[in-house]
């Protein structure tokens, strides 16, 4: 080699050698020359050539090293924004490999099953046409989980993946307040009120299911306070069970003997139970607090040879018998004395008091309404129960909105209470004619919702009306299986809960009425 190339050589080394080192300024070569004449030299140098794992490491650690450099240079432009989206990055690559994959895989799961939606009665709700009538599972799933975000006006927080849980309450507290004056979706989806149609409802244990019976069921009532449902029947036998739903444990039993019970009643603040018979005068009274079983022989003043159907006032004022030949005795709950007598024309077939103790309404057996004041024992009003020929049965809603008036023909005519209070001829807001014999039960549910319907001349012969829109519930009774066979009597707990029917073959049925929370 010339001798001057190698002194151009040996000074573009020292130039390279190294690169942090600024160049002189009296020195004579620029950056690029030193630049072009190293990599002329590289060939030259004797040392052995790098292999090709250690140059792709050299390679990937260079690379690292400009990244790096990049992003404090862009760090330091555009300040804390940059660096943000730098950990986001790190994170969602962090996330990517933390994903596991599932350690085990049913075989069964990937194959397509079809799912029968005609035979279940809740999933004809979310059938959009006749030709849903089979789905597939995924199908399924994807429409439940549109119904569900239908019902809750989007999808919650919860379900959305990667949702961060609050750390605290005043966070929480903050972002309630945000959700509740920026959307109105789940307040307008979701409601109170019962829903018409289809009753969600489930068939409980019978409630005397720890004293069965064959004896016809006369009385089934819950008791106002307490979780305690009461039973009675023809057995001459009061039970008491406490309502779980599951098991329904006795209680206490009381036995009258030779006294086949017509009907049995709590009273108003549910201290006592009161008790008649078909063939007797005798009034029976349990203290259920003192545990004394007291009878009432004779009431003075009342000349009735049998004591058998009975009203007690919503205050626990009053008690009101039915006589025969028309009257009417008012007699004081607490001294089972006798206040006064109403006398109507015909027959009475049932009678009852409005929820403010102050009426009383009377049904005869001509198809005749009479309405009474209870403090002057005057009749009020008197209406002939439009298509009634013969009356059988009459009810009075708790929040004081209807009359149901039920007839021989199975036919009930609900009225609205004011138009019976001020007219003469006044008409029913709706007929229900969904049973042909007589209609001899009625009940209205605690928050006014549902009115329930049934005659103990047919089996199955019972309905579930919604109110206010006056319509049959489509899914009860359930005709496939006949387990109501002649219901005698109804009654629905205090807060709507629980439903429960005594029948003729001595099983007091029970079902739970999903849409209310409590008993």
């Amino acid at each position: 080699m010339p001798p001057e190339r190698k002194r151009r050589t040996r000074r573009d080394r020292r130039a390279g050698a190294t690169p942090g080192r600024k160049a002189r300024p009296g020195s004579g070569s620029t950056p690029a020359k030193a630049a072009r004449s190293s990599q002329r030299t590289q060939p030259a140098e004797p040392r052995a050539a790098p292999s090709a794992g250690s140059a792709a490491a050299a390679a990937e650690e260079e690379e690292s090293r400009l990244r790096q450099r990049n992003r404090l240079t862009l760090g330091q432009l555009h300040g804390s924004s940059d660096d943000s989206e730098v950990e986001n990055e790190a994170k969602d690559i962090f996330s990517q490999k933390k994903k596991k994959k599932p350690v085990w895989v049913d075989e069964d799961d990937e194959d397509e099953e079809i799912v029968d939606m005609s035979n279940n009665r809740f999933r004809k709700d979310i059938m959009k046409n006749a030709s849903e009538s089979k789905l597939s599972k995924e199908k399924l799933q994807k429409r439940l989980k549109e119904e569900f975000q239908h019902a809750m006006g989007g999808v919650p927080d919860w379900a959305e993946a990667g949702s961060k849980r609050r750390t605290s309450s005043d966070d929480e507290s903050e972002e309630d307040e945000d959700d509740l004056l920026q959307r109105t979706g789940n307040f307008i989806s979701t409601s109170t009120s019962l829903p018409r149609g289809i009753l969600k409802m489930k068939n409980c244990r019978p409630a005397n299911a720890e004293r069965p019976t064959t004896a016809r069921i006369s009385s089934v009532q819950f008791h106002p306070g307490a979780q305690v449902v009461m039973v009675s029947g023809v057995d001459n036998a009061i039970s008491l069970f406490q309502v779980d739903g599951k098991t329904n444990p006795k209680i206490q039993s009381i036995y009258l003997e030779k006294f086949p019970i017509f009907k049995a009643c709590f009273s108003a603040n549910g201290e006592e139970v009161l008790a008649t018979s078909m063939h007797s005068k005798v009034l029976y009274v349990y203290d259920m607090l003192a545990g004394k079983l007291i009878p009432v022989h004779q009431v003075r003043g009342l000349k009735e040879k049998t004591v058998k159907q009975f009203e007690v006032s919503p205050d626990g004022s009053f008690l009101l018998i039915s006589g025969i030949a028309g009257f009417s005795h008012l007699l004081s709950m607490k001294t089972k004395e006798l206040i006064g007598s109403m006398k109507i024309n015909g027959r009475i077939a049932a009678s009852t008091f409005s929820s403010d103790s102050k009426r009383i309404y009377t049904s005869s057996e001509n198809g005749e309404v009479y309405v009474w004041d209870v403090n002057s024992r005057k009749c009020m009003n008197r209406f002939l129960d439009e298509g009634s020929l013969c009356g059988l049965s009459i009810a009075a809603s708790k929040n004081g909105q209807y009359v149901a008036c039920g007839s021989k023909s199975g036919v009930v005519n609900i009225y609205n209470q004011d138009s019976c209070l001020q007219q003469t001829n006044p008409k029913p807001i709706k007929a229900i004619m969904n049973l042909v014999t007589g209609v001899t039960s009625l009940a209205f549910n605690p928050t006014t919702e549902i009115l329930a319907v049934a005659s103990r001349k047919m089996k199955e012969a019972v309905r579930l009306v919604h109110l206010p829109s006056c319509t049959v519930f489509s899914n009860f009774p359930v005709f496939k299986k006949s387990t109501l066979s002649r219901v005698q009597t109804m009654d629905f707990s205090p807060r709507g809960g629980y439903f429960a029917l005594g029948n003729e073959k001595g099983r007091a049925l029970m079902y739970r009425l999903h849409h209310y929370s409590d008993f």
